[in-house]
């Protein structure tokens, strides 16, 4: 009897575990801290399964990480607030949020954004170049398995070794091949299909839409070279001064799917997979350091597709895993 009575005595102690989509889990994110605002992004009958498969960021990605760079000047004078949209006003992809639809090809989505950014920012804005992330998650066989997650380090180096074409979001009819996988609606209501993915992953086309004028291999922009960036929060920064934006691939837990304002830390909930997003800038709100964030799950995820994170504590790995590269 009593063996029985300590049982449930404790058992009844134990924090209730609220559904990860649940309005209580979202309530009691709110509750455990006060730097960000948790809201409704997914609709409440979307998987969990459905946004773990958006985390396209492969397991043993670590395994393909590329040397840093041995040699590298830090900015000196480095300040508190640091936007790349205000900083190169004249590069409109910096501004840009894309929506991965139901594919789990984040991992090309951070690398060909930070590479369309730095193209233009290294032209000093005269060549605006989209580069297609359906070229790179349908061509890149070494990147890994595309829809079904890649290696953002490996993606960076096919842009040096085979280039990648331009393409627009799905339907645009902009560039040589604008990305083909539909985006669908996460939220209660709204004008897109519903998400019930993964999708397959596109097939690897050789060729540009019949609209577009530029042969494929002739618009194959390429980069100089590529690196992985030290987790080092200055060399970060500098890095992100002197260049441009760039790739970074963190751990996700499943209260992050909840973000809607202020400073996300990592609060609560299970771990949901590794994803990658882009890397813009960083500053201070209240207090509390960030770096500023821009996701691939359209513009009515989170702060307008954007978020902050945490800066200075390596949250869910952000500072380990960046990656960049220079255009030719």
């Amino acid at each position: 009897m009593f063996l029985f009575a300590f049982f449930v005595s404790t058992t009844l102690a134990l924090p209730q575990i609220h559904d990860p989509l649940s309005d209580e889990f979202i309530d009691e994110i709110n509750a455990q801290q006060n730097t960000w605002k948790a809201g409704r992004n997914f609709h409440q009958n979307i998987s969990m399964d459905y946004i773990k498969s958006l985390m396209g960021v492969l397991p043993n990605n670590e395994l393909h990480r590329l040397p840093e760079l041995t040699e590298f000047e830090l900015v000196q004078d480095i300040p508190e607030n640091f936007d790349a949209r205000e900083q190169w006003p004249n590069c409109p992809t910096i501004k840009e949020i894309r929506d991965q639809g139901s594919c789990g090809s984040c991992w090309a989505f951070g690398a060909v954004e930070a590479m369309s950014d730095r193209v233009c920012i290294h032209s000093k804005g005269k060549i605006h170049f989209h580069f297609s992330a359906d070229d790179l998650v349908s061509c890149c066989s070494d990147c890994g398995h595309g829809c079904f997650g890649g290696y953002p380090d490996v993606a960076w180096s096919y842009w040096v070794k085979e280039g990648i074409v331009s393409g627009g979001p799905y339907n645009s009819n902009q560039g040589c091949r604008p990305y083909e996988i539909a985006p669908c609606e996460h939220d209660v209501n709204g004008p897109r299909p519903p998400c019930d993915g993964p999708d397959s992953t596109p097939e690897c086309k050789k060729a540009c839409e019949d609209s577009y004028s530029v042969p494929y291999k002739k618009d194959k922009h390429y980069g100089q070279k590529a690196y992985a960036v030290s987790s080092d929060v200055k060399v970060i920064q500098s890095e992100i001064m002197k260049n441009g934006p760039v790739e970074a691939s963190m751990e996700v837990y499943s209260d992050l799917a909840h973000y809607k304002s202020g400073v996300y830390q990592h609060t609560m909930g299970t771990f949901a997979g590794y994803h990658a997003v882009r890397m813009l800038g960083w500053g201070v709100e209240n207090g509390t350091p960030y770096w500023l964030i821009a996701n691939s799950w359209n513009t009515d995820w989170g702060d307008n597709g954007f978020f902050k994170i945490i800066r200075g504590k390596n949250d869910c790995d952000i500072e380990s895993g960046l990656t960049a590269g220079i255009p030719s």
